[in-house]
Protein backbone atom coordinates (compact mmCIF):
# COMPACT_ATOMS: atom_id res chain seq x y z
CA UNK A 1 0.00 0.00 0.00
CA UNK A 2 1.10 3.26 -0.60
CA UNK A 3 0.77 6.33 1.16
CA UNK A 4 2.38 9.95 1.91
CA UNK A 5 5.32 11.10 3.63
CA UNK A 6 2.72 11.36 6.70
CA UNK A 7 2.00 7.72 7.11
CA UNK A 8 5.81 7.24 8.09
CA UNK A 9 5.48 5.73 11.40
CA UNK A 10 6.99 2.67 12.91
CA UNK A 11 3.40 1.58 14.28
CA UNK A 12 1.59 2.01 11.23
CA UNK A 13 4.85 -0.32 9.42
CA UNK A 14 4.02 -2.54 12.07
CA UNK A 15 0.28 -2.72 11.90
CA UNK A 16 0.76 -3.06 8.16
CA UNK A 17 3.17 -5.94 8.61
CA UNK A 18 0.99 -7.97 10.68
CA UNK A 19 -2.18 -7.31 8.65
CA UNK A 20 -0.51 -8.54 6.04
CA UNK A 21 0.71 -6.55 3.32
CA UNK A 22 3.59 -3.20 3.09
CA UNK A 23 3.34 0.13 3.71
CA UNK A 24 5.20 1.92 1.15
CA UNK A 25 5.66 5.65 1.67
CA UNK A 26 9.23 8.06 1.59
CA UNK A 27 10.84 7.16 4.59
CA UNK A 28 13.39 10.17 6.34
CA UNK A 29 16.72 8.78 7.14
CA UNK A 30 18.25 10.43 10.39
CA UNK A 31 22.04 10.27 12.09
CA UNK A 32 21.03 7.55 14.22
CA UNK A 33 18.41 5.63 12.16
CA UNK A 34 17.74 1.85 13.27
CA UNK A 35 18.61 -1.03 10.90
CA UNK A 36 14.86 -1.82 10.47
CA UNK A 37 13.98 1.75 9.45
CA UNK A 38 17.21 1.49 7.15
CA UNK A 39 15.75 -1.52 5.24
CA UNK A 40 12.33 0.62 4.79
CA UNK A 41 14.78 3.40 3.28
CA UNK A 42 16.37 0.70 0.70
CA UNK A 43 13.16 -0.92 -0.18
CA UNK A 44 11.04 2.66 -0.62
CA UNK A 45 14.60 3.33 -2.92
CA UNK A 46 14.63 0.12 -4.74
CA UNK A 47 12.89 0.02 -8.46
CA UNK A 48 10.25 -1.88 -6.89
CA UNK A 49 8.88 0.57 -4.51
CA UNK A 50 9.33 3.30 -6.77
CA UNK A 51 6.61 1.31 -9.04
CA UNK A 52 4.68 0.82 -6.15
CA UNK A 53 4.81 4.87 -4.78
CA UNK A 54 3.95 6.05 -8.49
CA UNK A 55 1.05 4.39 -8.73
CA UNK A 56 -0.58 6.47 -6.37
CA UNK A 57 0.03 9.31 -7.91
CA UNK A 58 -2.56 7.60 -10.97
CA UNK A 59 -5.30 6.36 -8.68
CA UNK A 60 -5.51 8.06 -5.09
CA UNK A 61 -4.35 12.08 -5.90
CA UNK A 62 -7.14 12.49 -9.00
CA UNK A 63 -9.77 11.12 -6.69
CA UNK A 64 -8.75 13.00 -4.03
CA UNK A 65 -8.74 16.16 -6.10
CA UNK A 66 -11.98 15.66 -7.82
CA UNK A 67 -13.81 15.06 -4.45
CA UNK A 68 -12.11 18.40 -3.07
CA UNK A 69 -13.41 19.92 -6.57
CA UNK A 70 -16.67 18.46 -5.92
CA UNK A 71 -17.24 19.32 -2.59
CA UNK A 72 -15.42 22.78 -2.53
CA UNK A 73 -13.60 21.40 0.68
CA UNK A 74 -10.25 22.90 -0.85
CA UNK A 75 -9.64 24.93 1.93
CA UNK A 76 -11.50 23.37 4.68
CA UNK A 77 -13.66 26.20 5.53
CA UNK A 78 -13.29 24.48 9.49
CA UNK A 79 -10.20 23.73 11.95
CA UNK A 80 -9.27 20.89 13.70
CA UNK A 81 -8.59 17.21 12.83
CA UNK A 82 -12.46 15.87 14.37
CA UNK A 83 -14.10 18.60 12.50
CA UNK A 84 -11.94 18.34 9.70
CA UNK A 85 -12.09 14.04 9.62
CA UNK A 86 -15.79 15.09 9.53
CA UNK A 87 -16.57 17.14 6.84
CA UNK A 88 -13.97 15.07 4.59
CA UNK A 89 -15.83 11.92 5.48
CA UNK A 90 -18.81 13.28 4.89
CA UNK A 91 -18.20 14.53 1.77
CA UNK A 92 -16.66 10.57 0.49
CA UNK A 93 -19.63 8.89 1.98
CA UNK A 94 -22.07 11.22 -0.42
CA UNK A 95 -19.46 10.83 -3.03
CA UNK A 96 -19.95 7.30 -2.66
CA UNK A 97 -23.96 7.09 -2.50
CA UNK A 98 -23.83 9.44 -5.92
CA UNK A 99 -21.19 7.24 -7.67
CA UNK A 100 -23.80 4.02 -6.68
CA UNK A 101 -27.23 5.74 -7.56
CA UNK A 102 -25.29 7.41 -10.94
CA UNK A 103 -24.61 3.65 -11.73
CA UNK A 104 -27.98 2.12 -10.88
CA UNK A 105 -29.96 4.94 -12.95
CA UNK A 106 -28.29 5.80 -15.56
CA UNK A 107 -25.81 2.66 -16.62
CA UNK A 108 -25.30 4.06 -20.42
CA UNK A 109 -25.08 7.96 -19.86
CA UNK A 110 -23.86 8.39 -16.61
CA UNK A 111 -24.05 11.96 -15.28
CA UNK A 112 -21.21 14.31 -14.27
CA UNK A 113 -20.95 14.19 -10.03
CA UNK A 114 -20.75 17.83 -9.88
CA UNK A 115 -23.52 18.19 -11.79
CA UNK A 116 -25.45 16.07 -9.60
CA UNK A 117 -24.28 18.39 -6.59
CA UNK A 118 -25.49 21.84 -8.40
CA UNK A 119 -21.67 22.86 -8.45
Amino acid sequence: MSADPGYDDHELYDLSTDMGFRLVCPVQRYKNTPADRIKLIEFYESDIGHAIYSLRSISIEPLIGHIKSAFRIDPLPIRGYTRACAIVLLSVLLYQILVYYNCKINKDNPIAIKYMLGT
